[in-house]
């Protein structure tokens, strides 16, 4: 999916009962709503287990965060899982002291 003239894209993909979620380029206050809406449709899926993929992101700003952390909030106990970042992205996460709030993975 892609969001149009806004930095990112969206790429989502099934595989059994796991939905991805790839994300590339910018996630900052202009992309972040459309994030949060993809995020909310594969949220109202049957899909036990989703994997956002966050290394193709170049930039994460405080709204993209909070777009993460309200997913997180919305799911059940364990349904999200986010692949972490590169150094300079997860150290936005460190900075905002939420780091340890989200469910990352490698």
């Amino acid at each position: 999916m892609n969001l149009g003239q806004l930095i990112v894209t969206v790429s989502r993909e099934r595989g059994g009962d796991v939905e991805s979620i790839s994300l590339f380029g910018e996630l900052d206050l202009a992309t972040a709503g459309g994030v949060r809406r993809e995020l909310e449709r594969v949220e109202a899926t049957d899909a036990r287990s989703i994997v956002v993929d966050l290394s193709g992101l170049t930039f994460v700003g405080s709204a993209g965060v909070q777009a993460l952390l309200d997913a997180h909030k919305r799911g059940r106990a364990g349904r999200l899982t986010l692949r972490r970042g590169s150094p300079e992205i997860q150290r936005i996460f460190e900075l905002t002291g939420v780091v340890d709030s989200l469910p990352f993975t490698d």
